[in-house]
């Protein structure tokens, strides 16, 4: 009906027979018949619509008329119901369905009550809201579904935004758009042939726990709304993730045991069939693999038989009636004209020279066809349909409005067509009849492949490395007529891929591989820009492939990025890439565990649709001809023991398990066959670091030092970086630390910052160069390490006695130092002392003590001839009154006769030599041991004591050999100490004036 914005209603008159109007179901035509008007038929016909012109003028004004869709019910004996302005929706319904060891629940009626099919699903506390449109109008035909899906993981699922500058979400991210391809192919095989009315299923994620995952809720939950829909399709299908924890294969796995699982893998089908798969797996056996699939397709037919009975319940009628196929006579004239010469067309072997056959065979059908009358190539005429007019009442003007010319919003104005002139054939109908039996034709000739080889023969391989002198890694793998430019790139954390998801914590990839496909590599011309879904799609495939033979982060800490430019592409491009891969790895030295290969391997049924009887045959390595007319593409990688990663996309039914297993038994022995010509790669990978490649040196300190390597806003690393030289310097929470450089000389000059940055210091350790930052009455401050400074006491300086550190150092001056204390608050005192050599004994020679003539006496000995005399050093901490003595019997006095230049510098410093003459003169000795004892001449030498006074003697040697100690022997302020009062104790008793 029409409905003028004034509020009053045209009413449609009420179908009779002779009534032309289609009868319409849920708002949708059971026969599509509305025609595709271009603007020559608009214009070739504007009296027909003379009206319209009075209306488009007044698109904005309040005249502006809407058409509804009219909508018929049983009771309603087919008559077409008012607009209501309360429209009456299907009940909602919830059904809960078993998965695994839990349910999910199923709810439509709740959202979405609009679409043509949407519903909720519900695992746990992921919630995914799935939508199916479809356009009311059809496409123009194609060899293709017009299938469009978005899949969208809003941030606030998790409780969380976007951690960029634009807090909306925008384009798909890359996981995002995997997603979407896995809801896509396995329903892209489930519609209906002829049906070109525009699909979309919008599918988002409203409520994330965490732990249920929502891809394969995504899957199910596309199934369940196109079946609900009313979109044409052959079965409602399901999807299901398989995990290995040991030898135990779980439904559905939480993210937790898909931590702990060997395998992961997503499969969806019918409830008689597989119609895609795709996993990832660390060396899993063919067997392992089958029987992950035959869990999985258990699995979900359960899941496929309760939705069959919630289509039954709230289910909407299949649009079946929209579904246009070629006339059949068009089978037959094409086969006519173009049966024998398609036959040698196909025998081609080159990819080039077989297409432009094809196109040229094309096109000569169609010209043919054209010349008999049979199809011509405007595109307003289609086949013959009889379309209806639209009547309203008397007291209306009739008007007429081109659809998209007036929109409400809401509500579409729709044409009203006229009759077309009828024709058999339109020239889309031709090319999909071509492309169909040429795809006969291929069927017919299964044995017999368009380059000559047998159905498991390999194309010859060709690979050569390190042909880009600059990159750190590089190869070229060639199979027939497809080949790969791999190109692989080492660096630091900086390099790593950073991924925006549900989680909280940002992932880093530390390897990522990307895959290019221009249009350069089939000689076309295309468009450039943004990797499409296809190219991110084969990206991840290659990447998990070569995954598991990476090492692990300890043993090669370098972040990995790999390459793949498709130079040359007939077919598994993607399994080309996974052996050039490889083979860039091995040459930018990565050491990878063992080489894997990839093959895609094809199936052809010997339809029944063309006279077979369902008879399969799979074919090694297929080339692109073979997988647009085949009925498989099952890409398989690994070695000779295992499989890495899987994906199967197929464009029938679906198959079984026995065909699933013949194909994975066919590609081992094809991967054989290619590692070994992969092995015999010339020139071969280097396998070791280039030159140009970036080094790495991890070292670990303590987690509670890191602050100090990064320092207030990151300013002391910084700093590092530029007084080193080093690329980047990489800190991690557990102690880690990573220096990226170029040469080897700036890794160390930073490591040995940052080890004395985080150095602990044990008492022992021995320090070199270090700078003397301060100098004070009692000694100097030492820095060993940025910010870390200790005392070195003045008796620790040298290991002779120093009135005043400045007499001998200097702030500047470097030093080497050893630690010999830490105090309880934690302050360090060192000691260059005990780093200098010990004074040689035979430098101390027992000399003549009388009747020597000529000698200076030893109290008034010269400035310039004073020397240490000759001792017995003694242990630290061992002075007992013994030792004492027995340093008294040993030690001797007497004359250096040595040239000065003969003693070392620190042992000729003047303030010493004056302390050392006080102390050894007699004299004053003996005046300060015995007072009542007559004082002797301070100039008398000490050759001349009497060797009668044997006490004064003794008091003599005692006291040089106090003086001895404290200059030659290494002892502390407190040692020297307790022999004082050792001294003291022996005076006080008496014993040294018996």
């Amino acid at each position: 009906m029409l409905v003028n914005s004034g509020g009053s209603a045209v009413s449609a008159r009420p179908h009779s027979a002779r009534s032309p109007l289609p009868r319409f179901v849920h708002g949708r035509r059971h026969r599509s018949a509305v025609p595709r008007f271009s603007s020559r038929s608009l214009r070739a016909n504007s009296s027909r619509f003379g009206s319209l012109s009075l209306l488009l003028p007044a698109a904005g004004s309040a005249n502006r008329l809407r058409v509804v869709r009219a909508v018929a019910g049983a009771e309603a004996g087919g008559s077409a119901s008012p607009f209501d302005a309360s429209p009456g929706f299907p009940e909602p319904l919830s059904v809960k369905i078993p998965v695994g060891d839990r349910h999910i629940l199923v709810e439509t009626g709740h959202m979405g009550r609009q679409a043509s099919g949407a519903v909720t699903v519900t695992d746990g506390d992921t919630v995914i809201y799935t939508s199916v449109c479809l356009a009311d109008i059809p496409s123009e035909p194609a060899d293709f579904f017009p299938l469009n899906v978005n899949y969208q993981e809003r941030f606030s699922a998790a409780g969380r935004t976007s951690g960029g500058f634009y807090k909306r979400e925008g384009r798909p991210k890359d996981h995002e758009v995997l997603i979407c391809r896995l809801i896509d192919r396995p329903l892209r095989p489930t519609m209906l042939k002829g049906f070109y009315h525009e699909t979309q299923v919008l599918s988002w994620v409203l409520s994330y726990d965490g732990l249920h995952t929502p891809d394969s809720l995504a899957v199910t939950a596309a199934g369940i709304a196109v079946a609900l829909s009313e979109v044409p399709n052959s079965k409602a299908i399901a999807g299901v993730r398989i995990g290995l924890v040991g030898d135990k294969f779980i439904v559905n796995p939480t993210t937790k045991e898909m931590e702990e699982s060997d395998l992961d893998l997503l499969l969806a089908g019918t409830d008689s069939a597989i119609l895609m798969i795709e996993g990832y797996c660390n060396f899993l056996s063919e067997e392992k693999l089958l029987q992950a699939v035959e869990v999985g397709q258990e699995a979900v037919q359960a899941i496929c038989k309760e939705v069959d009975v919630l289509v039954k319940k709230c289910g909407k009628p299949k649009m079946l009636d929209a579904i246009k196929l070629p006339p059949s006579e068009l089978y037959k004239h094409v086969e006519d004209i173009a049966g024998d010469e398609l036959l040698k067309v196909l025998q081609i072997k080159g990819k080039v020279p077989r297409r432009k056959s094809l196109v040229s065979l094309e096109d000569k059908v169609l010209t043919i066809l054209t010349e008999k009358g049979y199809v011509s190539k405007d595109a307003t005429f289609v086949a013959a349909e009889t379309i209806p007019d639209m009547e309203v009442d008397e007291d209306e003007d009739e008007e007429v409005v081109v659809d998209g010319e007036i929109d409400e919003g809401d509500v579409h104005i729709k044409p009203v067509p006229r009759k077309s002139t009828p024709l058999f054939f339109s020239e889309v109908d031709v090319k999909l009849v071509f492309k169909e039996v040429t795809s006969k034709l291929l069927r017919r000739r299964r044995k017999k492949r368009s380059d000559g080889r047998t159905p498991d023969e390999i194309r010859p391989i060709n690979s050569r490395c390190g042909l880009l002198p600059r990159a750190h890694g590089s190869a070229l793998f060639t199979r027939g007529e497809t080949q790969s430019l791999a190109v692989a790139t080492l660096g630091d954390r900086q390099m790593a891929q950073r991924v925006d998801n549900l989680v909280a914590d940002d992932e880093l990839k530390r390897f990522y591989l990307q895959y290019s496909f221009p249009p350069s590599c089939v000689g076309e011309v295309g468009r450039m820009g943004a990797p499409s879904r296809r190219e991110i799609g084969h990206g991840t495939l290659t990447e998990r492939a070569l995954e598991p033979i990476l090492p692990s982060e300890d043993d090669f800490p370098y972040t990995i990025r790999v390459e793949s430019t498709i130079t040359e592409s007939n077919g598994s491009s993607s399994m080309a890439s996974v052996c050039g891969g490889c083979l860039a790895l091995q040459d930018a030295g990565v050491p990878i565990k063992s080489s894997i290969a990839g093959i895609a391997m094809g199936m052809v049924l010997d339809t029944q649709e063309f006279g077979g009887d369902g008879t399969p045959l799979i074919l090694s390595d297929i080339t692109g001809s073979e997988d647009a007319s085949g009925d498989m593409d099952f890409k398989v990688a690994g070695n000779e023991d295992g499989v890495t990663a899987f994906q199967m996309d197929i464009k029938v039914a679906g198959i079984t398990l026995p065909i699933m297993r013949n194909a994975l038994l066919q590609a081992r022995d094809g991967r054989k066959r290619i590692l070994e010509e992969m092995a015999n790669c010339s020139p071969p990978p280097s396998k070791s670091l280039s030159k140009h490649a970036p080094l790495i040196h991890v070292m670990k300190v303590k987690p509670d030092k890191i602050n100090l390597i990064i320092g207030s806003g990151g300013k002391k690393v910084k700093s590092i970086i530029e007084e080193t030289g080093v690329e980047a310097i990489e800190t991690q929470d557990d102690g880690v630390v990573k220096i990226t450089a170029k040469d080897l000389s700036s890794i160390e000059r930073s490591k040995a910052i940052i080890s004395n940055l985080t150095m602990v210091p044990t008492i022992g350790d021995i320090y070199r160069n270090c700078e003397i930052k301060s100098i004070a009455p009692y000694g100097v401050f030492v820095e060993i390490a940025s910010g870390k400074e200790g005392l070195c006491h003045i008796s620790e300086l040298s290991s002779n006695w120093l009135a005043k550190a400045e007499d001998a150092f200097k702030v500047g001056d470097r030093v080497d130092v050893k630690l010999i204390e830490i105090n309880d608050k934690g302050q360090l005192r060192f000691s260059r002392r005990a780093l200098l050599p010990d004074p040689d004994p035979k430098e101390f020679g027992t000399q003549q003590t009388a009747g020597a003539a000529g000698e200076e006496s030893a109290s008034a000995p010269s400035t310039d001839k004073i020397a240490a005399k000759k001792v017995v050093f003694m242990p630290k901490d061992n002075f007992s009154e013994e030792n004492i003595e027995q340093t008294m019997d040993k030690v001797s006095v007497s004359k250096v006769t040595g040239s000065p230049k003969s003693i070392s510098t620190e042992q000729t410093i003047q303030p010493r030599k004056k302390a050392i003459k006080r102390l050894v003169s007699p004299a004053k000795d003996t005046a300060y041991i015995g007072k009542d004892r007559p004082k002797k001449s301070s100039s008398k030498a000490v050759s001349s004591i009497s060797a009668n006074d044997e006490k004064c003697k003794r008091n003599q040697f005692v006291m040089h050999a106090f003086a001895q100690c404290w200059i030659v022997n290494y002892a502390s302020w407190r040692e020297l100490h307790h022999i004082a009062r050792r001294l003291f104790q022996l005076y006080a008793n008496g014993v040294l004036l018996e």
